[in-house]
């Protein structure tokens, strides 16, 4: 192979390679982490005393799988369950109590504790009902 094709197929394979990495960067972490969020709290409906604080939220996602049935859980369950799945949940895993203070009508102050996330894990799905 001449020197001058040689050198442009080393330049294009570079450029290949350096547009994947390009691609990888965009693509988020896995993992379930801690996200600031606003949170603003009102005394009524009317909004005689309200304030705002940032707090955490756990947002990522979890490992998940499904995957052909053993044929003891087949049997098991009368051939009706071929199909068996596994996943995980971002949750919060620990939660601390944070003061919010209130700016109310007339120049009054009151203050508020509110829950925030303070740890995320991935851990089992559950039906949450807060």
């Amino acid at each position: 192979m001449p020197m001058a094709p040689r050198v442009l197929l080393f330049c294009l394979l570079g450029l290949a390679v350096t547009e994947g990495h390009g691609l990888e960067a965009a693509v988020p972490i896995p993992g379930c982490h801690l996200h600031p969020f606003n949170v603003t709290v009102r005394s009524d409906r009317h909004g005689t005393c309200q304030g705002s604080h940032v707090a955490q939220a756990c947002v990522g996602h979890c490992e998940s799988s499904a995957f052909p049935s053993r044929y003891s859980v087949l049997v098991a369950s009368g051939y009706r369950h071929n199909i068996t799945s596994v996943s995980q949940c971002c949750t919060i895993s620990s939660l601390k109590k944070v003061r919010v203070w209130l700016h109310c009508v007339g120049n009054q102050r009151g203050e508020l504790e509110i829950f925030t996330a303070r740890a995320c894990q991935c851990d089992m799905c559950r039906l949450s009902r807060y």
